[in-house]
C-alpha cells in the first residue's frame, strides 16, 4: 500500500496518528513519573484533554474535508459528463455538416466533371470539324488553283442557285446558241426581254495578287491585271451571248465570290460602268439570287397570261355548274314541300284510324257520330 503525501486526507490521517502516538508516549511518561507531583499529573491530564479535543477537532475537520472533496469530485465528474455529452453532440453536428458538405461537393464535382466531359466532347467534335474544314479548304484551294476546275466550281455554284430559285422547265444548263457558243445557263424569259444568258467567270489570280500586294508598284500591277481580266470577260460575254432576235438585249456575268464582287464595286467602278455600257451586268451569289427571284415573278406573270383563256373557260363552266346546282336545289325544295304535305295528310288519316280502332275495341256498337275530320278528307281517302 502506498501513501500519497500530496493528498490532504492522508496528511490529516498521518497527523492524527502522530498525535495519538504522542499521547500514548506522554501517558507512559506520566505512568513512569508517578513520583512527580499531582500538579504535574493534573497538568498532563489537562494537556491530554486538550490533545484529545484537538484530535477530535482534527477528526471532524478531516470528515468535513472528505465530504467537501467528495462533493467536489462528484461535481467534477458531473461536469466532465456534461462536457463529454456536449462535445459528443458538437462532434456529431460537425460530422453531419462535413458529410453534407462532402455530399454537396461530390455532387458539384460530379456535375462539373460531367460538364467538362461534355465540353471536351464538343471540343473534340469542333476539332474534327476544323480538321475536316481544313481538308475542305485545302481541297478548295486545289480546285481554285486550276482554271478548269475553278470554272467548274463556278458553274456548279451557279447551277445550285438557279435550281433553288427557278422551276426546272424555266432554264437550260450548258445551252448551245445558234452561233455555236455554249452558255453556262439560259433563262427562258418571255419577250420582252427574251431568253437571257448567265455565264460564270472567276478572276481569282488578279484578285489574289491585289490582296497580296505590299508596295505601290505591286498594287498598281495587280489592279492593271484585274482590269485586263474583267474587261476580257465582259467583252467575251457581250460578243458570244447577246444575239439579236435570239437572246435578251443583255447578259449576266456571275462571280462566284462575294469578295471579288465587293472589290470590283468598291475600287473598280469603271469596270462596272463598262459592263453596263456593254449590257453585261455583274452579279454575285447573293445578288444573283435576288435577280432570279425577280425573273421568277416575271415567269409567273407570263404563265398566268398564257393561261388566261383557259381560266376564263373554266370560270364559264363553273358558272354553268353553279346555275344547274341552283335549279336542282329549287326542285329538291319543291319535292320536300310536297313530301311534307303528304306526311301531314298521312298523319291525319292515321289519327282517324286510331280513333276508330279504339271505339271498336270498346265494343261501342251505337251509331257513331260523324267525325269532323271525315268531312275534311272525305274526298281524299
Amino acid at each position: 500500500m502506498t501513501l500519497d503525501l500530496n493528498d490532504p486526507i492522508t496528511l490529516l490521517a498521518l497527523c492524527a496518528g502522530g498525535l495519538s502516538v504522542l499521547a500514548v508516549f506522554l501517558l507512559i511518561s506520566v505512568l513512569r513519573s508517578a513520583s512527580r507531583s499531582t500538579r504535574m499529573a493534573e497538568y498532563v491530564a489537562s494537556q491530554m484533554g486538550g490533545v484529545t479535543q484537538r484530535v477530535q477537532m482534527l477528526s471532524d475537520g478531516q470528515q468535513q474535508l472528505f465530504g467537501g472533496l467528495t462533493s467536489v469530485t462528484e461535481a467534477q465528474t458531473k461536469s466532465q459528463a456534461q462536457m463529454l455529452k456536449l462535445m459528443e453532440a458538437r462532434l456529431q453536428q460537425v460530422t453531419e455538416m462535413m458529410n453534407r458538405n462532402l455530399t454537396v461537393s461530390a455532387k458539384a464535382t460530379a456535375q462539373s466533371l460531367g460538364e467538362l466531359q461534355q465540353r471536351l466532347k464538343t471540343i473534340d467534335k469542333a476539332q474534327e470539324n476544323i480538321t475536316k474544314l481544313s481538308g475542305d479548304v485545302l481541297g478548295l484551294q486545289d480546285i481554285l488553283a486550276n482554271k478548269q476546275t475553278r470554272g467548274a466550281f463556278g458553274e456548279i455554284q451557279l447551277h445550285d442557285i438557279v435550281s433553288k430559285a427557278l422551276p426546272s422547265d424555266s432554264y437550260t444548263l450548258q445551252h448551245t446558241l445558234s452561233n455555236g457558243k455554249r452558255a453556262d445557263c439560259l433563262i427562258h424569259l418571255p419577250n420582252p426581254p427574251g431568253p437571257i444568258v448567265i455565264d460564270s467567270k472567276f478572276p481569282l489570280e488578279p484578285y489574289e495578287r491585289l490582296r497580296a500586294a505590299k508596295t505601290d508598284y505591286e498594287l498598281a500591277e495587280a489592279a492593271r491585271q484585274m482590269r485586263t481580266a474583267v474587261k476580257a470577260h465582259i467583252r467575251a460575254i457581250s460578243e458570244k451571248y447577246i444575239i439579236e432576235g435570239e437572246t435578251a438585249d443583255g447578259a449576266l456575268m456571275f462571280l462566284p465570290s462575294e469578295a471579288v464582287y465587293a472589290e470590283l464595286h468598291a475600287n473598280f467602278g469603271d469596270l462596272i460602268r463598262e459592263g453596263f455600257a456593254a449590257r453585261v451586268w455583274t452579279v454575285s451569289p447573293t445578288t444573283c439570287m435576288a435577280t432570279l427571284n425577280t425573273m421568277r415573278a416575271i415567269l409567273k406573270d407570263a404563265r398566268m397570261r398564257e393561261q388566261a383563256g383557259a381560266i376564263r373557260r373554266e370560270l364559264s363552266l363553273l358558272y354553268a355548274d353553279v346555275d344547274r346546282l341552283g335549279q336542282r336545289v329549287e326542285n329538291l325544295d319543291r319535292h320536300f314541300g310536297q313530301a311534307a304535305k303528304d306526311v301531314a295528310e298521312i298523319k291525319i288519316s292515321a289519327d282517324k284510324a286510331g280513333r276508330r280502332a279504339r271505339r271498336l275495341d270498346n265494343f261501342d256498337f251505337e251509331e257513331l257520330a260523324p267525325d269532323p275530320a271525315d268531312a275534311i278528307v272525305l274526298g281524299r281517302d
